[in-house]
Order: C-alpha cells, then sequence, then structure tokens
C-alpha cells in the first residue's frame, strides 16, 4: 500500500530524508481547504517545521492559523471554474518569482454527502463533483509548467473510501476512486521529472467532515472504530513523512490498509453489500439520536 518511486537503483540504497529536510529544499507550498481539518493540520506542521516558508491557502474562509509574513490567503471557492482560473494565474506569477526551491501543492478541498442517492440534493452532488474532481486536475494543470521547472510534488488528499463503492457515501466514494487513480497515473506521467504525485488515503477522521456530510455527531465514538479514526494532526504527521519518503500512496494506519486492502481483493458486489450494510447501520444509529 505504500511504495517509492525511484528514477535509478541508487535512489533505493539512499537515506530518504526527514520531513524537516524535504521542507528545507521547498520554497513555495500550495494548499487548498487549509482553513479546517487536515488542511489546517499541515500548515500548522508545516510551519511548525519550516517557519519561513511561503504558505498560500487558497479556501472560502481564512485559517485561524499565522500564514507568516510571506503566507497568503486567497478567498476562493474552486468549485468555479472562472474564480480558479484567476486565482491560478496569480499563483503562476507567485512562483516564477519566488527564491529558488521546490513547489509543494497539496490539493486537499472536498467534502462528502450522505444519504441514498434519491434524497440527495443533486446540486450538491454536482458541486461535489466539481471540488472533488474537477479543481484537482484543473489546479495542477495549471501549475504543473511551473512545477516542472522547479522541482516538487502534487499531494491529492483521497480517502479509504477510494477502495471499494460506498452506499450512502455513493458520489463522494467515487469522486476518491478518481483522485486515487488520476494521481497514481500522474506519478507515471511524470516519471524521469522533477516532480512526482502522493495520494494520501485516510480513514475516518476527527474533523468537519462528518458535519458536512451530514452526520449530527461522528459515527465513530470513543470505543466504536477504535483505531480506524485518527486526528487530523495525525493524518498530516503522516502525510508529511510520506512526501519526505517519495511514496506513491500512503494510506494511515494498518487498520486502515488491511481494510484497504482486503476491499480491493474481495469481490466486488460483494464488497458493495457489506459497505451498504455498514453504512446503513450508521445511517440507523444517526436517526435514533
Amino acid at each position: 500500500t505504500e511504495s517509492n518511486n525511484p528514477a535509478t537503483f541508487d535512489n533505493w540504497t539512499q537515506k530518504m530524508p526527514t520531513p524537516s529536510e524535504y521542507l528545507n529544499r521547498v520554497s513555495v507550498i500550495v494548499i487548498t481547504g487549509g482553513s479546517s481539518g487536515i488542511g489546517c493540520s499541515l500548515i500548522k506542521a508545516i510551519k511548525t517545521l519550516k517557519p519561513e516558508v511561503l504558505i498560500c491557502n487558497l479556501s472560502r474562509s481564512k485559517p485561524d492559523i499565522f500564514l507568516g509574513d510571506r503566507g497568503a490567503h486567497y478567498p476562493v471557492d474552486l468549485r468555479n471554474a472562472e474564480a480558479l482560473a484567476q486565482v491560478a494565474g496569480t499563483l503562476q506569477s507567485k512562483i516564477s518569482s519566488a527564491p529558488p526551491g521546490e513547489v509543494l501543492l497539496v490539493n486537499n478541498s472536498g467534502y462528502g454527502d450522505y444519504g441514498r442517492m434519491p434524497e440527495l440534493d443533486i446540486d450538491k452532488q454536482l458541486s461535489m463533483i466539481d471540488l472533488n474532481i474537477r479543481a484537482i486536475v484543473d489546479l495542477t494543470a495549471r501549475l504543473l509548467p511551473e512545477m516542472l521547472k522547479r522541482g516538487g510534488a502534487v499531494v491529492n488528499i483521497a480517502s479509504t473510501a477510494a477502495f471499494q463503492p460506498t452506499p450512502f457515501l455513493a458520489t463522494y466514494g467515487a469522486t476518491k476512486a478518481f483522485v486515487l487513480n488520476w494521481t497514481l497515473a500522474l506519478n507515471e506521467d511524470l516519471r524521469g521529472t522533477q516532480v512526482r504525485a502522493l495520494a494520501v488515503c485516510p480513514g475516518p477522521t476527527r474533523s468537519n467532515f462528518f458535519k458536512a456530510a451530514g452526520f449530527d455527531t461522528p459515527p465513530m465514538g470513543k470505543d466504536s472504530n477504535k483505531g480506524l479514526d485518527m486526528t487530523a494532526d495525525e493524518v498530516a504527521n503522516r502525510t508529511l513523512s510520506a512526501i519526505a519518503a517519495h511514496r506513491s500512496i500512503t494510506i494511515t494506519g494498518w487498520k486502515n490498509r488491511c481494510i484497504a486492502f482486503f476491499g480491493s481483493k474481495m469481490p466486488i458486489v460483494a464488497v458493495t453489500r457489506i459497505g451498504g450494510l455498514i453504512l446503513r447501520k450508521m445511517r440507523l444509529e444517526q436517526h435514533r439520536k
């Protein structure tokens, strides 16, 4: 579930840098959705390791944390293609004028919507596709030319939902399956260049995701799903370690890795049915609260 992407055999024998050592090579970091959740935790972790790095956050609301004197927040709705194109043009200029160093692009923005498909708001479903898929492809394609000149990494936040169909989260799971497969393919497209791609697949994460997806309370409590859910800070730290280790995919937590492995090996119809039973139970438990 985790692999390296060396250009030559020598890379296998070299000691991989620590997150701090890797960030010393980076001059610009672009992150989407840094106002909360995993994105906010990533900014905090990066600022702890390299306070002086230039961080450009793209989200509708401003992060509570200080981005630094050289940091910048761009209030933008990435579901709007015209707004995305405009902010990407600004970022291209900012990157081209930045000091020498790699560029790290973290496509973190995204949301889910929980329920039976016929009962869900179709506009919200389509907006989810725009944010979870189109915005990632669009922003990455626009920034890649500058990244190829400098080197760097494209980090896309997928999910363990990417490894099997997800009834009651049908559109969300499908968007994350796209993100996972597209990222792995992009990494191969970029082989031989100075840029690589990483797909991060967290399991349930303690953040505002579940509230946005329609849960009154997170489906995991103190005792339920113990070992599957993580804090956003834990996911952020594992993400930085995976970037530094030149991985192309990382699944956070060994239990989540086991679930993803068996989910991808079992017959897909059976996996879908089992997933539906689990998610239906979560739905019923929400209604009882």
